[in-house]
C-alpha cells in the first residue's frame, strides 16, 4: 500500500542557551529562517511517529471512548489539512489568483467604465451611522480648513429649488460648521468666508425655465462673475405646479435641452453638476404635494439623464439619490431630505472638486494618479535589468555553482545547512531572488499606486473586530503542539507570542478598531511587547555570546530594513512612514551601543565577580537617564533628529513630530525587556528556576502567589484600559504601566509547567514572518497607505477579505525568504569585503537622499 505523505512543520535541532534566549527577539530583531527550513517538508507516515506522538499513543492515554474519538478526529483532521496545503502550493495558487484578478480588473476598467469620478457621483452605499461608501473608491471627509484651502479665492453657485437649498447649507457647513439655516426660503442666499475670500451663493430658480436660461447666459457673457463651481437641479416645482401632466414633462425636456449648450460652455472653465431628483416618502406628503410621486421623479430623472447623456463636461450627481432611497423614511415632510442624506451629497461634491487639488491619501475618488518619479523609474530599471540578466543566464545554460557554504541564521548566527541551491551557490540564485522581489513590488505598485484595483474605507463595528479575533484564537488552539523545550520564553513560545500579537494588530488595522479606545489601549500594549522582546532578545544575545562584530550588526540591519528601503523607493514614501522599522532599528543601535561600550560586561566575565552585575545595572541606569533626558527635553530631541541627513530618516511631511510621538509612547519598553532578560538569566544561572517539562517555574507556594498577583495585575490593567475616555491622557500613562500587563502575561504563560510545554504552531508560523506581515499590510492588504481596504473581489466583503488575506500572507512569507537569501549574498563575512560594500551602500543612500530632495524641490 502506498504511503501517504504528511506535511509537518520543519523541525529544528536543539540550540545553545544563547540562541534559545535570542529567540525572543521581536519583529524588530526576530530570527529568520533559512529557505531550507521555511518550507514544510513531506515525510512518510511511519516517520511521523518519530516526530509526533502517534494516534495510538494518544488513544491509550484516554479513559473514555468519546475522548478517544475526539483525539483521533483532531489528529486526523489536522493531518488532512496539512497533507493538501503547503506553503509552496499556496504561493502558486496566490500567483494564479493575482494574475486572474489583475486581468479581470483591467478588463472591467476598460469596458465597464473605470473612472472613479463616475463611481463617486453615481452610486454607493451606507456602511452605517451616516458613513457613505462610494462604489470602489474612498471618499475623504473634508474639514473646514481643508475646504477653505481648496476653495479659496473661488465662487460657488447653487442654482435650484428647496432641495438644492438644503444641499447648499450642508455644503457651507463643511466650510463653517457654525452656519445656521435661517435664510429666506424663496430668495437668494449669499455666504462669504472672508478668511479665504470664498463666496458660495444659493440662487432661487425653482424651475428649469427662461429665467434659469438667462442666468446661465449672463455667466457665459460676463466671465468676471462666472462661478468656478456650479450645482443645478430642479423638477419638483414643475411636477407640483402642473399636476404631474405629460405636457409639463415635455416642456421640462424642451427647456433642459435649451440650456444644455450653455452648461457645456460654462463647463469649459468651471465644474458644472446637475443634481438628479431624490425620491420622496409619498405616505407623509402634504395634500398639495401628493402629485410629486416617485414615478414622476423617475420620469424627470430619465429626461435629465437622456438629455445630458454624452455631455461629458456636465457631471451628473446621482449618489445622493441612492442615499435618499435608504433614509427618506426619516423625512419630516416626505419631500425634504434628512440631514444625513444631504450631507452625503455635499461631501460627494467636495470630494469631486477638491480631491484633484489637495490629493488626500484617503480620497482615491476623482484623484489623479501621481506620475512615477526619477527614483521609481530607476528602481524599475534595476529590477528589469536583473530579469534580463537572469533570462540571459538561463538562455546560455549557466548552471555553475560554488561549493555550498553554511548559511547563518540572520539573527542568532546559528549555522544551518542551506538548500542545495542556496543563495551562496552562484549568480542565478540571487538574481532569481531580485527578480521575484521585482514582480512582488510590481504587485505592490498596482495595488496602491496604480488605478487597477478598487479601494474602500474602513468602518468599525464590534463584530468586525471581535469575531475574527475569536476565529483566529480557535485556530491557534487547534494547532497546539508539544514544545521541544520548556524554558521560559523559549524560541517556539516567543514565535507564538509574536504571531498572535501580529494577527491581533492586523485585525485591529483592517477593522478600524483604533476608533474604540479600549481596543486601542490594549493594542498599544502589544506594540510595547514587541519592543520588550527586542530588548530581551538582543540583550540576551550580547550577554551570552558577546558577538559585537560588524557582520552581526549588518545582518540585523539588513533583515530589518531591506523591505522598507525597497518600498520607500517603489512606493515613494519616506523611511519614517513605516514607523515601526525606524523604531526597532533605533533601539537595536541603542542596545548595541549600551552593551558594546566600555566596559563590555558579559556573562562569563560577571560569573567571576558579582561586582560586574552591579556594573551592568549601572549601565542600564545610565540608559534610563538617557531615555528620560530625551523624553523630557523635546526641544533637544528635535534638534538632534533635525540634522541632515539624520532628519531624512525620521521626518514625515517635513516634521519629526510623528517620530517624537512614536518614540516617546513606548520609550521604556526596551529597557524593561533588557532588565527582565538580565534578571532571568542571572536566576537561571543560579539555578533558582525549575524549567523542566511539566514543572512549575518556582515552588508550589511561590508559583501560586505569583500566578494570583499576575492574574489580578493583568485584569486590573484591562479594566483601566477599558475605562479610558481620552487617548491623550491614557497615552501619557501608557509608557509607565504597560510593562505590568506584559510581565503578567509572561508569568501566566510560563509559571505552570504544562503551559510552557505547549505552543501553537499556527501562531508560531506567523510569528516567523511578523515583520513582513506588519510592513506588507500597508499596501497589499490595506490600501491608501493603510487608510482604506484593498478590494480584489468587489461586491462580496467577506470573500474579498479571504482572498486578499491569502495573497497577502503568501507574499509576506516569500519576501521573508528573499530577504534571508539576499542577506547571505549581500553581507560577506570577510571584513574587507564587508567594509567595501558598506561604503558602496553609504554612497548609494546619499545619492538617493539627494535625488529625493531634488524631486521634492521640483514639486
Amino acid at each position: 500500500m502506498e504511503e501517504k505523505e504528511i506535511l509537518i512543520p520543519a523541525s529544528e535541532s536543539p540550540v545553545t542557551e544563547a540562541a534559545t534566549a535570542l529567540g525572543a527577539a521581536s519583529a524588530g530583531g526576530e530570527p529568520s529562517m533559512h529557505p531550507a527550513e521555511a518550507e514544510r517538508r513531506s515525510v512518510s507516515a511511519p516517520a511521523l511517529s518519530l516526530l509526533y506522538p502517534s494516534a495510538a499513543a494518544r488513544l491509550s492515554a484516554c479513559c473514555h471512548g468519546g475522548a478517544k474519538m475526539a483525539v483521533l478526529a483532531y489528529s486526523l483532521g489536522k493531518r488532512e489539512i496539512n497533507q493538501y496545503f503547503s506553503v509552496k502550493n499556496a504561493k502558486l495558487v496566490s500567483l494564479v489568483a493575482v494574475i486572474l484578478l489583475t486581468v479581470f480588473h483591467t478588463v472591467s476598467r476598460y469596458y465597464g467604465g473605470g473612472d472613479t469620478c463616475d463611481w463617486l457621483l453615481s452610486s454607493g452605499r451606507f456602511l452605517g451611522e451616516g458613513v457613505w461608501q462610494p462604489n470602489g473608491c474612498m471618499m475623504h471627509r473634508y474639514k473646514s480648513a481643508e475646504a477653505k484651502n481648496c476653495l479659496g479665492q473661488k465662487r460657488v453657485a447653487f442654482v435650484g429649488d428647496s432641495r438644492i437649498r438644503q444641499l447648499f447649507y450642508s455644503y457651507i457647513k463643511i466650510i463653517n460648521p457654525d452656519v445656521r439655516e435661517d435664510g429666506n426660503k424663496h430668495e437668494n442666499i449669499p455666504f462669504e468666508d472672508r478668511s479665504s475670500s470664498l463666496n458660495v451663493d444659493f440662487l432661487w430658480y425653482a424651475e428649469v425655465n427662461d429665467s434659469m436660461k438667462e442666468r446661465l447666459i449672463a455667466w457665459t457673457e460676463d466671465t468676471t462673475v462666472k462661478p468656478d463651481v456650479i450645482i443645478l437641479g430642479a423638477a419638483t416645482w414643475s411636477i407640483k405646479l402642473h399636476g404631474g401632466s405629460a405636457e409639463s414633462l415635455l416642456q421640462y425636456k424642451s427647456n433642459l435641452t435649451a440650456i444644455v449648450r450653455f452648461l457645456e460652455k460654462l463647463a469649459e472653465d468651471s465644474d458644472v453638476y446637475w443634481v438628479l431628483q431624490d425620491p420622496v416618502n409619498e405616505d407623509v406628503l402634504s395634500d398639495n404635494r401628493k402629485m410629486i410621486t416617485n414615478q414622476q421623479i423617475d420620469l424627470y430623472n430619465d429626461v435629465a439623464i437622456s438629455t445630458l447623456n454624452g455631455r461629458a463636461r456636465v457631471k451628473i450627481l446621482g449618489a445622493s439619490r441612492h442615499a435618499a432611497a435608504e433614509t427618506i423614511g426619516e423625512s419630516v415632510d416626505g419631500l425634504h431630505l434628512p440631514e444625513s442624506t444631504r450631507n452625503v451629497g455635499a461631501m460627494v461634491l467636495m470630494n469631486s472638486v477638491c480631491n484633484k487639488v489637495l490629493k488626500p491619501i484617503d480620497g482615491s475618488c476623482c484623484s489623479p494618479l501621481p506620475p512615477p518619479n526619477v527614483l521609481q523609474k530607476l528602481t524599475a530599471l534595476v529590477f528589469l535589468a536583473a530579469m534580463a540578466a537572469f533570462a540571459a543566464l538561463n538562455a546560455l545554460g549557466y548552471n555553475r555553482h560554488r561549493k555550498s557554504k553554511l548559511a547563518s541564521d540572520v539573527e542568532s548566527g546559528e549555522e544551518k545547512k542551506p538548500a542545495s541551491a542556496g543563495p551562496a551557490g552562484g549568480l542565478k540564485a540571487p538574481l532569481l531572488a531580485v527578480c521575484k522581489m521585482g514582480l512582488i513590488m510590481a504587485y505592490f505598485y498596482l495595488c496602491d499606486r496604480a488605478d487597477v484595483f478598487m479601494k474602500e474605507q474602513k468602518f468599525y463595528t464590534h463584530s468586525t473586530f471581535f469575531i475574527p479575533l475569536i476565529y483566529i484564537f480557535v485556530l491557534g488552539i487547534f494547532y497546539s503542539e508539544n514544545s521541544k523545550e520548556a524554558k521560559l520564553l523559549n524560541r517556539e513560545q516567543t514565535d507564538e507570542w509574536k504571531g498572535w500579537m501580529q494577527l491581533v494588530i492586523l485585525i485591529y488595522h483592517i477593522s478600524g478598531a483604533s476608533a474604540f479606545i479600549p481596543v486601542y489601549m490594549h493594542v498599544r500594549v502589544l506594540v510595547a511587547a514587541y519592543l520588550f522582546q527586542t530588548g530581551y532578545g538582543h540583550f540576551s544575545f550580547f550577554w551570552l555570546k558577546g558577538d559585537f562584530g560588524l557582520y552581526r550588526v549588518c545582518q540585523v540591519l539588513f533583515r530589518l530594513n531591506f523591505l522598507v528601503v525597497v518600498l520607500c523607493l517603489v512606493m515613494d514614501r519616506p523611511y519614517q512612514f513605516y514607523y515601526f522599522v525606524p523604531l526597532v532599528t533605533f533601539w537595536f543601535a541603542v542596545i548595541y551601543g549600551t552593551m558594546a561600550m566600555w566596559p563590555q560586561i558579559l556573562q562569563k566575565k560577571a560569573n567571576g565577580s558579582g561586582v560586574w552585575h552591579l556594573a551592568l545595572l549601572l549601565k542600564l541606569l545610565g540608559l534610563l537617564c538617557f531615555i528620560c533626558f530625551f523624553a523630557y527635553s523635546q526641544g533637544f530631541f528635535e534638534s538632534v533628529f533635525s540634522v541632515w541627513p539624520i532628519s531624512k530618516l525620521f521626518e514625515l511631511q517635513g516634521s519629526i513630530h510623528e517620530w517624537w510621538f512614536r518614540w516617546k509612547l513606548d520609550r521604556f519598553a526596551v529597557i524593561h525587556g533588557m532588565l527582565f532578560a538580565f534578571v532571568y538569566l542571572v536566576l537561571q544561572k543560579c539555578q533558582v528556576l525549575s524549567e523542566g517539562k511539566g514543572e512549575p517555574l518556582f515552588s508550589t507556594r511561590i508559583s501560586n502567589c505569583l500566578l494570583f498577583v499576575s492574574v489580578v495585575s493583568f485584569l486590573t490593567y484591562s479594566i483601566w484600559a477599558s475605562s479610558c475616555k481620552d487617548k491623550t491622557e491614557c497615552n501619557e500613562l501608557h509608557p509607565y504601566i504597560s510593562v505590568v500587563q506584559i510581565l503578567a502575561f509572561i508569568l501566566i504563560r510560563n509559571i505552570p509547567g504544562y503551559a510552557r510545554s505547549l505552543y501553537s504552531s499556527f501562531f508560531a508560523w506567523f510569528g516567523k514572518i511578523s515583520l513582513e506581515l506588519f510592513i506588507c499590510q500597508y499596501h497589499i492588504w490595506l490600501a491608501a497607505d493603510t487608510k482604506g481596504i484593498l478590494v480584489l473581489v468587489p461586491g462580496n466583503p467577506t470573500l474579498n477579505i479571504v482572498v486578499s488575506t491569502f495573497i497577502f500572507v503568501c507574499v509576506a512569507h516569500e519576501i521573508s525568504q528573499i530577504t534571508n537569501d539576499l542577506a547571505q549574498v549581500a553581507i560577506p563575512k570577510e571584513s574587507g569585503a564587508l567594509l567595501k560594500r558598506l561604503l558602496g551602500v553609504a554612497g548609494l543612500l546619499v545619492a538617493v537622499l539627494l535625488l529625493s530632495m531634488r524631486e521634492q524641490a521640483g514639486r
